[in-house]
């Protein structure tokens, strides 16, 4: 494998490279236990789940915002992220209950103070954010119709930031995806990113951040 373009672990501290690793231990453990991830990718776990998810601190999110994770699984990216940005408020979102009590668990475990999880549907959820994210979730349709009926007002984008609305990762083939989006929220400002030449792996080849910002609430 070739030397990475950007290494998304260069941007921690040995604290917080101490928690990662922490949390891949425990991530790894439990999955033993409780499906969170597939099985044969919890050897590869730091690759395959923990480097994904840190990919979207390839631009930052501001102190004091609030993040909503949608369909978060066994904690990704949320868990990640929250080691990542200690002083942005993340909450996690499932509607399988054991998944929402293994992430409680990882927060309490790795000492998460910014880290929330709420259990239940993802477009039941009454709070407000500035940002959403996910990880192969849902389709870019309804992560966005998921976001807007709980979007906060929206503040500036920081210098060197995302700008506030949904940075999610998706892989494969999205124009499908891309096209009922456009359909069912028109307007909206779309980035891809591609992953495979930002982390200098071709693993990630086929996967990329993809960020979605502006427009306004529409019929789902």
């Amino acid at each position: 494998m070739s030397a990475p373009a950007w290494d998304p672990l260069d941007e921690l501290t040995p604290a917080q490279r101490g928690t990662l690793e922490a949390y891949r231990r425990e991530l790894v453990d439990l999955n033993r236990r409780v499906n969170l991830v597939s099985p044969a990718s919890a050897a590869d776990a730091e690759r395959r789940h923990v480097v994904h998810s840190l990919a979207l601190g390839y631009r930052s999110f501001p102190a004091g915002a609030t993040v909503v994770d949608f369909g978060a699984g066994g904690g990704l990216p949320s868990v990640p992220l929250a080691i990542r940005f200690p002083g942005v408020r993340f909450v996690a979102i499932d509607a399988a209950s054991r998944k929402a009590e293994a992430v409680r668990l990882f927060a309490r475990r790795l000492s998460l103070a910014n880290l929330e999880v709420w259990h239940g549907r993802a477009e039941a959820w009454p709070g407000r954010a500035d940002y959403a994210v996910s990880r192969a979730t849902a389709p870019l349709a309804d992560l966005w119709a998921w976001f807007v009926a709980s979007r906060a007002p929206a503040p500036a984008a920081p210098a060197g930031g995302w700008t506030p609305g949904l940075v999610c990762l998706k892989g494969g083939d999205l124009e499908d995806e891309l096209a009922d989006l456009g359909r069912r929220h028109p307007g909206l400002a779309v980035e891809r990113i591609r992953l495979g030449g930002m982390l200098g792996d071709p693993y990630f080849d086929a996967k990329e951040i993809v960020a979605v910002s502006g427009g306004r609430a529409s019929s789902v």
